[in-house]
């Protein structure tokens, strides 16, 4: 019995820019986006901002992290270790596709959520 599950794109390269701070993702279906740090970080897929099953964390003040390391895991991931000590998520490719996929529209519902957070005395920009 065969599969007939379309294979998630895979990466081809990947080259983080650590001036501009943006990771560089290309991908075999001939795809290729930019995606800052500090978007990376605010939506890791670890548990940590993710939540154990509950609504994903708003993480604030990250507007200058950098990343540090790209470590492969196996033949599906990478790790990420950014310089505010945060290396618990694994990118896996299906997830660095959508992310840079949808950059656009989460990153405006990134925008907006701590917009309504800085009412609240903590945003994008905490202690600004």
């Amino acid at each position: 019995m065969s599969d007939n599950t379309p294979q998630a794109p895979r990466p081809t390269d990947i080259i983080y820019h650590r001036q501009s701070k943006v990771l560089e993702v290309a991908f075999n279906s001939g795809e290729r986006f930019e995606m800052p740090a500090e978007y990376l970080r605010v939506y890791s897929p670890s548990a940590e901002v993710r939540g154990h099953g509950g609504p994903m964390m708003l993480v604030t003040g990250k507007e200058e992290v950098a990343i540090e390391r790209i470590e492969p895991v196996g033949n599906y991931a990478v790790r990420l270790v950014f310089d505010d000590g945060h290396d618990s998520g694994l990118y896996g490719w299906q997830f660095l596709y959508e992310m840079g996929r949808d950059f656009e529209k989460n990153w405006a519902d990134y925008k907006e959520r701590t917009a309504k957070a800085a009412k609240g005395g903590v945003g994008r920009h905490p202690g600004k």
